[in-house]
């Protein structure tokens, strides 16, 4: 053995003494938390806990009121964040929220390598299509590609922003609640696509952000729990899904269960 050590995968994504305030409310508190290249995250906890604010942070929507926060090597505030986000693959409901309901499904996908919602002038080569057809495939929604946005489907929508997130060879990819919504059908298959992500080691490191531990998708590395805008845990994704923890952000007494790569939480009597 020649006693080398293999490299430390290099971080994607640090927040150093990170926290947002606005007004009397305290959104973030002193968040510490390095994502590391290939390590596929889940970050979970209550209603207000400042997931979607974690979130608009990491991508320079949304600066810290202190601490610093570092993008694939760049320091916010030393960066052009225009630049860095077309690094980064989004989906989230606010995201589906501007994409205009006349937009084809191709469409969606295709004007991501603009960064733009609603496609207008720009010029898209025959490569460009053949990828978001291409990813439009792998989410099987290839037959939908003619279809208008605003008539799809909760779950279609998902999958079509999913391709979407993808249409850049993303580095980092960022979910918010991609499960939200959805009946179980619909969350199940976007489940198995998500799995099947996780399991690609060409796929970029991820982070997703959830309620539940029922859509954490098999293959998750790692979590991060909140609670009230402070880190309650965050680890290896075992030794984070805990009752302990999840007790602790969620204020009721909690078991969880790990069976076949998959999550389950559940009251339990006081």
């Amino acid at each position: 053995m020649s006693g080398v050590l293999p490299d430390a995968p290099e971080p994607v994504l640090e927040l150093t003494g990170v926290g947002v305030v606005r007004g009397r409310a305290v959104l973030l508190a002193d968040v510490d938390w390095v994502v590391s290249e290939g390590e596929r995250w889940a970050v979970l906890g209550p209603n207000g806990a400042g997931k979607s604010t974690l979130l608009q942070v990491a991508t320079g929507a949304l600066y810290p009121s202190r601490g610093t926060v570092e993008l694939l090597g760049e320091v916010f505030g030393r960066a052009d964040l225009r630049e860095l986000r077309t690094r980064v693959g989004e989906s989230s409901a606010a995201l589906a929220d501007r994409v205009p309901a006349r937009e084809t499904a191709l469409d969606v996908v295709v004007t991501a390598a603009y960064g733009v919602l609603g496609r207008w002038r720009e010029p898209y080569d025959e490569g460009d299509l053949a990828q978001a057809r291409g990813l439009l495939h792998r989410v099987g929604m290839r037959a939908f590609e003619e279809r208008r946005f605003g008539t799809l489907s909760s779950g279609e929508k998902k999958r079509v922003l999913l391709a979407r997130a993808l249409m850049t060879d993303p580095e980092l990819l960022l979910l918010d609640e991609p499960a939200a919504g959805l009946d179980l059908g619909a969350r199940e298959a976007l489940l198995r696509l998500l799995t099947g992500l996780a399991a690609d080691r060409t796929a970029p490191t991820s982070v997703l952000v959830t309620h539940h531990v029922e859509e954490v998708p098999v293959g998750t590395t790692h979590a991060l729990v909140l609670a009230r805008g402070r880190v309650v845990a965050q680890g290896p994704v075992r030794s984070v899904l805990t009752g302990e923890h999840l007790t602790a952000a969620y204020g009721l007494p909690l078991a969880v269960e790990h069976r076949d790569g998959r999550w389950a939480a559940r009251s339990v009597p006081f």
